[in-house]
């Protein structure tokens, strides 16, 4: 079986790897560097390597033994488009560009589960790494998906990992159920009559519905949904007139924001009640409202039995370290398209404190290399049980 011994003398090797990715980082399906340097290293394992899903995407298949089912585990490749502030020895060299979330880190540490499975193959089936091109809202995973992922590598089941700050690096949380919200867009454009700001009268006054339309928009959440059902309503953009001409009511206003839920009713709540908010409000003051509702990203809910298999991992590393309760989270992960299609479970990996407040997609964050054994021994144990020999 795959021993303590061999993540730690693999340790300078995935460390170093990982300031690398770090300090090269790569937008949404721009990861040409990151994904040759994944193929490379699968290749160099005896791992067979597939490129292009996704465009940049990459998938390598491990099969050992007779075994006949086969899993998926997922790493995201790419960084966001964000200044790096803090001052390391691996910063970002790419001005407006870095690893904001720890995707050096999650592609690092499935790599290190390869290159250790690959040479102890104690298990009997097929794994399929899955490294995964544009998490962050450029949809990477629906690419690959919508390419065939399925069809070219079947699997029994999906897995994702991701760091979280505030939990300890020898740390785990493994949890059934939510644990990721849908991720929707909504866009809203009141339409009126423009005129001069001395004379409200003669026009008609998109900025004025659009404010009424902001201070109601929270009555969905607070009086329209179930108070016993998590969800979020935020207006992000508001853009109307020019602030050179502070005299002239403008004929429009821009409006747009984002929308979570756990549940297809509430989903589904949430783009009814911002269209007819949008409606009424227009009504009440002459104008129109053209709306747009976008569904991006599903929510990420955890199959029991994925997750049972999940936690028995866990806990095999982490001990009595593992957490079953922890809080789901409102933020969105596109793995939901892959674990839409099987069973799938989602874990968290501690990445240690919050280093002066620093949280994903801070411009000061960065993956804490001493996460990394602890992350390769859960993808690896997690092989070695769903694919036991």
């Amino acid at each position: 079986m795959t021993s303590v011994d061999d993540v730690q003398a693999d340790m300078d090797f995935l460390v170093t790897l990982r300031r690398d990715l770090h300090a090269h980082p790569e937008l949404g399906f721009e990861e040409e560097r990151t994904s040759q340097i994944v193929a490379d290293h699968l290749a160099e394992t005896g791992v067979k390597v597939h490129r292009g899903l996704g465009g940049t995407g990459v998938v390598g298949t491990l099969t050992v033994g007779n075994g006949t089912r086969a899993i998926g585990l997922r790493a995201d490749m790419d960084a966001l488009a964000m200044p790096e502030t803090a001052e390391r020895s691996y910063k970002s060299t790419v001005p407006g560009k870095m690893h904001a979330c720890g995707h050096d880190g999650h592609t690092t540490l499935l790599l290190g589960a390869a290159r250790q499975l690959a040479k102890a193959r104690y298990f009997s089936g097929t794994v399929h790494f899955i490294f995964q091109p544009a998490e962050e809202g450029r949809g990477g995973a629906k690419r690959m998906v919508d390419e065939g992922f399925f069809d070219l590598f079947p699997c029994d089941a999906v897995y994702g990992l991701h760091n979280m700050p505030g939990l300890a690096t020898d740390e785990m949380a493994v949890v059934a159920g939510p644990q990721l919200a849908s991720s929707d867009s909504w866009h809203v454009t009141f339409t009126g009559v423009g005129t001069h700001g001395a004379k409200p009268h003669l026009g008609k006054d998109p900025v004025t519905a659009a404010g009424h339309f902001l201070s109601s928009l929270q009555t969905i959440v607070g009086r329209v949904v179930d108070p016993l059902q998590p969800a979020v309503v935020s207006a992000c953009s508001v853009q109307a007139g020019d602030p050179k001409a502070l005299n002239v009511i403008p004929d429009f206003v821009e409006i747009g924001g984002t929308a979570r839920a756990y549940t297809p009713l509430v989903r589904d709540q949430l783009e009814e009640e911002i269209g007819r908010l949008a409606q009424g409000v227009a009504s009440m003051f002459g104008i129109t409202a053209e709306y747009r509702f976008v569904r991006r990203i599903p929510p990420v809910v955890n199959a029991p039995d994925a997750t049972a298999r999940a936690l028995e991992a866990a806990r095999l590393v982490c001990g009595d370290k593992v957490r079953t309760a922890f809080p789901p989270s409102m933020a969105g992960d596109d793995f939901a398209f892959f674990s839409q299609k099987v069973p799938g479970a989602y874990v968290w990996l501690g990445n240690g404190p919050a280093v002066d407040g620093a949280l994903h997609h801070n411009t000061a964050y960065d993956f804490n290399d001493d996460a990394i054994p602890t992350g390769v021994r859960f993808w690896t144990r997690l092989v070695e049980r769903e694919l036991a020999a």
